[in-house]
């Protein structure tokens, strides 16, 4: 699976090495699609610790326990949803740190105020006892894969950030 997401993946992979830290996956509109970028590369293992595919409401609720309840509330398609799936993620794993996906890749499903190519992320990170998370809705245009690689692109390019933005602090 070379791609133009490899080098990505690589530098991650270096990233998440040096500072000894494994990563879990917790995604939606992706299907899978980031753990299999992200596992893509010879050795994945010494820093990939597992993924979650939580495709349906009750996959999330069952698998890395986001609440029925905030699901209803936000809908599955949102920022707060997503941070639930980040920590989810770490609290049923043994990563450090986590990246979660959801969002609408279309070409159905979309609406006014959720249209098609609305993808929520968010990144965890365990620090102590502590799971801090932060999150971000980006709009993507084209089609189902189209959007579902983009999405896969920006996660790991904003984590890439974030982990060295925490080596200046």
């Amino acid at each position: 699976m070379k791609s133009s997401i490899t080098p990505l993946v690589q530098q991650l992979a270096q990233t998440l090495l040096a500072k000894g830290l494994k990563i879990a996956s917790a995604e939606s509109c992706t299907g899978g699609l980031l753990a299999a970028h992200l596992t893509s590369l010879t050795g994945s293992s010494d820093w990939f610790e597992r993924g979650f595919i939580t495709y349906s409401n009750q996959a999330k609720e069952e698998s890395i326990g986001v609440s029925k309840e905030l699901i209803e509330q936000y809908g599955a398609v949102s920022e707060e949803v997503a941070k639930a799936m980040a920590k989810g993620a770490l609290n049923h794993s043994l990563a450090q740190v986590s990246v979660a996906v959801t969002g609408i890749a279309g070409p159905g499903g979309g609406g006014a105020n959720k249209p098609v190519g609305m993808v929520c992320f968010a990144w965890g990170m365990r620090v102590a006892d502590q799971i801090q998370t932060r999150s971000q809705t980006k709009q993507f245009s084209g089609d189902r894969q189209s959007i579902r690689e983009q999405a896969c692109v920006y996660a790991i390019e904003s984590l890439l950030v974030q982990l060295t933005a925490s080596e200046s602090r």
